[in-house]
């Protein structure tokens, strides 16, 4: 830290090398604080929703086709937001001091009083190599290694680089932004007696979704870059840990690896979904076509809550029901203890996990995970005249009210949640498909089937736009809305639930690594 201490600070936050969950712990707690957030090309996008909704978020990376803002410009806005009392993150792409300016940076502040503080990230360095299945040291193969930039200040009258010393290293070479001066790298060091011979690996977008590795050595490596047409950012390693890829290259061999997925579901329940499809290779891109928000009036759920001791049957049909029902009960004053006596259904797992964090236990989870399920399971029971309460959402399928009542029973439901079309991110998610720069759409409710339509213009528009792209729905309801809008549905899993969704798309894009064995327990 420098500085004298105030109430404005300017936190230089390493963004680690591109997989969002390689942020540090510290680095999302400064984002968390921010009032303004600068970031740059390599500052993953999907971090900034670390930040409050309320955050300033400034662009201070690439323009254009290779132009940069000034780095007194940069300065300058650390600088002024800070003495304007705000807390500033300076979002910098892998560690803010590994060739990152950090130290420029941090120079200007330190020069102008301003209180801030350095949180290392993890450098592209180390980790894209990593995510290549190359260790940048092998205790047989590489006992050193050197971080070089291969992009040096262009007002310096010579080059700091010691190329005999790096010709005659026996460890291991990483440049990093390397990739326009790579001639001139191969040719210096074959110059200086680096055998031709030795393995070189490019690695474009380490660590994330699009990554990228072409592996050669000194003597082919500048044509093979050229014939794959690779651009920056790319890390180059050479040394004869390269060799090991073959054998330790584990993310790449992910099952869902280099697909982009637009997740269509509310952004508060995308995270599993998001989880899942990372861990499974895939580049999760959020493009919420709902938004979960509260019923315009609460006083029926009162009145149900009130009740609820009359009760003997409550029917739970889905996650979201089960969260705001719980959470109005508690404002009234209630808690778990409300439920005694009562019987609790839940239209699956997924709900029944979300009920046991209120300390409650479902009596029945259907083996069918709708609304048919619940029906077939509760065939056998005598519903003559028993009071049941279904909370859920102000919009959904009639069936199970409705064969309830054909079947005596006395139903009511409440709306404790209602959904909502949100605006806030369409043009971005939307230029994506036009561009085909997505492989699959997802689609976990008939809600957000619609709502997609709704959004992109209607259906002969929305029809163009999944033409080209995998479409995978949760469910048979799900599939069927799809297919009414005309949609060509390719992937449906064989139970209602994200897990088995993702599964289902990992067999459709045709890699038979399990999902559940690259997810965490």
């Amino acid at each position: 830290m420098a500085g004298k201490p105030h109430s404005g600070r300017v936190y230089l936050v390493g963004a680690g090398p591109g997989d969002p969950k390689l942020l540090t712990l510290r680095g999302k707690e400064c984002l968390e604080q921010a009032d303004v957030v600068l970031y740059d090309y390599l500052a993953n996008p999907a971090l900034l929703s670390h930040a409050p909704p309320q955050a300033e978020r400034i662009y201070v990376g690439r323009r254009g086709r290779g132009q940069y803002q000034p780095q007194e410009t940069t300065n300058r806005m650390l600088i002024e937001r800070a003495q304007r009392g705000q807390i500033v993150v300076r979002l910098k792409g892998g560690d803010p001091f590994v060739f990152g300016r950090g130290g420029e940076e941090a120079e200007a502040l330190a020069a102008a009083g301003v209180y801030f503080e350095v949180v290392p990230g993890v450098t592209a360095a180390v980790a894209a190599p990593a995510y290549a299945g190359i260790p940048v040291t092998h205790r047989t193969m590489a006992s050193t290694v050197t971080f070089v930039t291969g992009h040096e200040d262009p007002d310096k009258s010579t080059t700091a680089l010691e190329w005999p010393r790096l010709a005659s290293s026996h460890g291991t070479l990483v440049f990093l932004m390397g990739m326009k001066t790579l001639p001139s790298i191969v040719s210096n060091l074959i110059a200086e007696g680096r055998p031709s011979t030795t393995p070189v690996a490019l690695i474009r977008w380490g660590t994330r979704a699009a990554q990228r590795t072409v592996v050669g050595t000194l003597a082919d490596i500048v044509e093979k870059s050229q014939q794959a047409k690779l651009e920056p950012p790319t890390v180059v390693v050479v040394g004869e840990v390269v060799k090991l890829r073959e054998q330790l290259n584990w993310f790449e061999r992910r099952p869902l690896f280099g697909k982009r997925v637009l997740m269509t579901r509310a952004k508060e329940q995308a995270g599993e979904l998001a989880g899942l499809l990372a861990a499974a290779g895939a580049e999760p891109i959020e493009g919420a076509t709902i938004q979960i928000v509260e019923p315009k009036d609460w006083a029926p759920v009162d009145r149900a809550i009130d009740a609820l001791g009359q009760y003997e049957w409550v029917i739970f049909t889905s996650v979201n029901g089960v969260a705001q029902f719980m959470k109005r009960l508690q404002m009234c004053g209630h808690d778990a203890r409300s439920f005694a006596g009562r019987r609790i259904c839940c239209i699956g797992p997924r709900t029944a996990e979300e009920l046991t964090a209120y300390g409650l236990k479902a009596d029945v989870v259907p083996a069918e995970y709708q609304a048919e399920g619940v029906l077939a399971t509760l065939a056998e029971s005598d519903l003559s005249r028993a009071r049941m309460l279904i909370p859920r959402a102000e919009v959904a399928r009639e069936l199970l009210p409705e064969e309830l009542r054909a079947r005596g029973a006395v139903v009511d439901v409440v709306s404790v949640y209602r959904t909502e079309v949100p605006r806030d991110s369409v043009e971005s998610w939307k230029q994506l498909l036009l561009d085909r720069e997505i492989d699959c759409v997802t689609f976990t409710s008939s809600s957000t089937v619609r709502n997609f339509i709704e959004l992109v213009g209607g259906e002969p528009q929305a029809r163009v736009l999944v033409q080209s792209v995998a479409v995978a729905c949760i469910g048979p309801i799900t599939a069927q809305t799809a297919r009414d809008a005309g949609f060509p549905v390719a992937v449906m899993p064989n139970e209602n639930t994200i897990p088995a969704l993702v599964e289902a798309m990992a067999g459709y894009f045709g890699k038979g690594v399990p999902v559940a064995a690259v997810t965490a327990p």
